[in-house]
């Protein structure tokens, strides 16, 4: 029997091998070394197999990055069919936020599959469903979409890229970049670094929350406007971070 790259056992024939079994073996190999790493010889090494013995069950990488990117919008909450269309789209965005908090990788391939799977269908149906059933118009429901998605997946961006990462690497970093510039020529950055950043319990992450409710709270405005006759419910809105 042969061993996989964790050590554990690999299959040692092609008929142990699955088309979910590949999608596997890339999901994993994505969130270890990110999409560069993903080849079809590094799914077979993670595997424990031969690369030709791939290509037995998908036609190519193409379609393996179709598969895990579906994968991955499976992983994500669905807004549900009823109650407050904040607090489920708080929730879905909240979710999402988190799933590509485990994928980062995933980040600039959501909306550039020309293949989506039916996980990913299944997505996009469900949150245009809640905006609708909301009351929100067809062209409304477009707006809202993207600049819903555009938020999350930005700061799901900035969130994976930035070198402060947690209230652990705060001062780390940002004691750098004050010995980089000088104090004098950048008192604003000094004063926002000495009195934001560095304060006990700063945490680039909370800030999500706080920018999530102005986008909502914008869409709710624009809503009444579509239904001046009517008050959208906050009973059930998320709660404020």
């Amino acid at each position: 029997m042969t061993t996989s790259r964790g050590g554990g056992p690999g299959p040692s024939t092609r008929a142990s091998l699955s088309r979910d079994r590949v999608l596997d073996g890339a999901m994993r190999v994505a969130d270890g070394g990110g999409l560069g790493s993903l080849t079809i010889r590094s799914i077979a090494e993670e595997l424990g197999t031969k690369p030709m013995s791939i290509y037995h069950y998908v036609g190519g990488k193409d379609e393996i990055i179709d598969g895990i990117v579906d994968r991955v919008f499976g992983e994500m909450d669905l807004p549900a069919s009823e109650g407050d269309w904040r607090s489920e789209m708080h929730r879905r965005c909240a979710s999402a936020r988190s799933v590509l908090r485990r994928h980062p990788w995933a980040i600039p391939l959501l909306q550039s599959r020309t293949s989506p799977g039916p996980a990913t269908l299944r997505h996009l149906d469900a949150v245009i469903g809640c905006l609708r059933r909301a009351g929100f118009s067809l062209e409304l429901t477009a707006h809202a979409y993207a600049v819903i998605d555009s938020y999350v997946y930005g700061f799901a961006m900035s969130e994976a890229s930035l070198p402060i990462n947690g209230p652990e690497t705060v001062g780390e970093v940002a004691e750098s970049m004050m010995f980089q510039y000088l104090a004098a020529d950048y008192p604003n950055l000094l004063e926002f670094t000495t009195g934001h950043v560095l304060q006990p319990g700063y945490d680039f992450g909370l800030e999500f929350d706080f920018g999530l409710d102005l986008v909502l709270d914008a869409l709710d405005a624009r809503l009444q406007d579509e239904h001046p006759d009517r008050t959208t419910a906050r009973a059930g809105s998320a709660p404020r971070g």
